[in-house]
């Protein structure tokens, strides 16, 4: 492949390129670089927001499943070629890469995993302190919003039970090539100083998983699966809906939870 060849992009794996320099640097610049020397790019592309992390004093690293977009990085960025892994993000164990070290994570993501990738950064929580970049809008919103949020559920609670949630800004679909049919908007997790929950998280993440199954049902309701005394459902907090439960209400519920299954 030449130097100058550009990559057509390919729908099956949600790939639209941005070609708006500014604010590819935007997106760049939304990480602090402190308290990691590793950065993590998810689908690069053609690397527009690629070239500007490689100015940053932290070593960029980048994951590509695009053998085309792989050979164009390799080609175009030769500082980088050593650092190319071509991997589902998904599925590849990326300790193979960072040795437990903390490293942060930044991309303009496919949107169809878009979610996905949340839930692998929230597993991977103790090693990524730092986590920016672009999602279909209304994901975005709805890992940022707060409860009575009608789009507020699983990803924001879980991911807020974690990190601090911040909507950045949005972007439109001209900048891209091709336009995506919906707005993208920008945002930034910053993994918060008591991070170590004061409940069992495993259970934390079902009951906030089976509450919200049935959002529009009350607690006492949505969580009958769990098996609780009648006693503790009749606590006034499960006459709640999940929606109107701020996260550190969903830890107190965990904690009751597991109190009354330990019982």
């Amino acid at each position: 492949m030449s130097k100058d060849h550009q990559v057509k992009a390919k729908k099956h794996l949600g790939q639209h390129f941005l070609n708006d320099e500014s604010i590819a640097e935007k997106i760049a610049n939304s990480l602090s670089f402190k308290g990691y020397n590793h950065v993590l790019e998810i689908g690069p592309g053609m690397g527009v927001l690629t070239k500007y992390l490689l100015k940053k004093d932290v070593t960029t690293h980048v994951i590509e499943i695009d053998t085309e977009s792989v050979e164009y990085l390799k080609n175009n960025y030769l500082t980088l070629a050593n650092r190319v892994i071509e991997q589902d993000f998904l599925k590849y164990n990326l300790n193979q890469v960072f040795k437990n070290e903390p490293f942060a994570i930044i991309g303009n993501y496919p949107y169809n995993i878009s979610s996905q990738i949340v839930f692998k950064t929230l597993e991977m929580r103790d090693q990524i302190p730092e986590f920016s970049g672009m999602f279909q809008k209304e994901v975005a919103q709805r890992i940022c919003s707060k409860e009575g949020s009608k789009v507020y559920g699983i990803l924001s609670v879980l991911t807020q039970a974690f990190y601090d949630a911040e909507y950045l800004f949005t972007v439109h679909p001209t900048v891209f090539n091709p336009p995506p049919k919906v707005d993208s908007g920008v945002l930034l997790l910053k993994r918060k100083e008591n991070y170590v929950l004061s409940c069992n998280e495993n259970l934390l993440f079902k009951v906030v998983k089976t509450a919200f199954q049935q959002r529009r049902k009350t607690l006492r309701n949505s969580l009958k699966t769990l098996n609780l005394s009648d006693n503790l459902r009749e606590d006034s907090i499960f006459g709640m809906r999940p929606e109107q439960l701020s996260v550190s209400q969903f830890i107190e519920l965990t904690i009751l939870i597991e109190n009354d299954i330990n019982n």
